[in-house]
């Protein structure tokens, strides 16, 4: 991969953190790093011995302007990759999170990702070949109870993606999407699954994602699973949608029971 400007979004921690180190790793390569949290993305930056820090907001109205005018003003409107990673959950059955857990999901999982994707949409343009890489979930292509806000948010990404990327290649802007099942951070370490060993092959870790990644970066893949195994829930959720229902209502029964 030859040397690139990169804007990688959540940054601060677990898939973006591990993305940036890997993207930093390339010779030459400069990142933007955006996430809210300052001090843990100047500590970043060191680490890797430099990059460009925008502490924000991306649901703010003015943030993806923000960064637009950083990517101008210290790479001069040059941009090769953006990584649209970042996201929330706030699990809630619909009866009890409702409208408004889904308007508060959908605001920086899809809003926020699409209203930056449009404003540095001209400068991947003009400096393609380019990429931009989102960042879903296998809950984009398979819900479960209690997760229905962050997948309807998953699902919308996964199909703008799709169309982004037949938009986009005329353009020179290679479009690719990344799934990740579990994945083990410090805010969902996924303790349950990595202590049992008929489970733990499904939790993978952010420098695994950060890899896929970069296979779905400039002139890459449309679309990775991590774990790779995960296509098979989403091919065999099309093709026998009963049977998948009836093992996710399994999990469903419990999350009644518990509460």
């Amino acid at each position: 991969m030859s040397a690139m400007i990169a804007v990688v979004t959540g940054a601060s921690s677990g898939i973006g953190e591990a993305t940036a180190r890997r993207i930093a790793a390339e010779p030459g390569a400069r990142l933007v790093l955006v996430a809210r949290r300052e001090e843990r993305l100047r500590a970043l930056a060191e680490e890797i011995g430099g990059a460009t820090v925008v502490a924000l907001d991306l649901t703010a109205d003015d943030a993806p302007a923000r960064v637009r005018e950083v990517v101008e003003r210290e790479h001069g409107g040059r941009l090769d990759l953006l990584v649209n990673n970042a996201g929330s959950s706030w699990n809630a059955p619909f009866g009890e999170g409702g409208w408004e857990n889904v308007r508060h999901t959908m605001a920086l999982n899809f809003d926020a990702q699409l209203r930056l994707t449009e404003a540095l949409l001209p400068l991947l343009r003009a400096s393609a070949p380019s990429a931009i890489v989102n960042v879903a979930s296998t809950a984009g292509r398979v819900g479960r109870a209690g997760g229905g806000a962050y997948s309807a948010s998953k699902f919308a990404f996964a199909g703008w993606t799709d169309s982004l990327h037949l938009e986009e290649k005329p353009h020179g802007v290679h479009v690719g999407l990344v799934l990740p099942g579990f994945v083990a951070t410090e805010g969902f370490p996924q303790t349950m699954l990595v202590d049992r060993t008929a489970t733990r092959w499904a939790v993978s870790r952010p420098e695994r994602v950060a890899e896929a990644i970069l296979d779905a970066g400039p002139g890459g893949r449309a679309e990775r699973y991590v774990p790779r195994a995960y296509w098979l829930a989403a091919t065999v959720r099309i093709v026998a949608p009963r049977l998948v229902r009836r093992a996710m209502q399994r999990g469903a029964d419990r999350l009644i029971m518990r509460g």
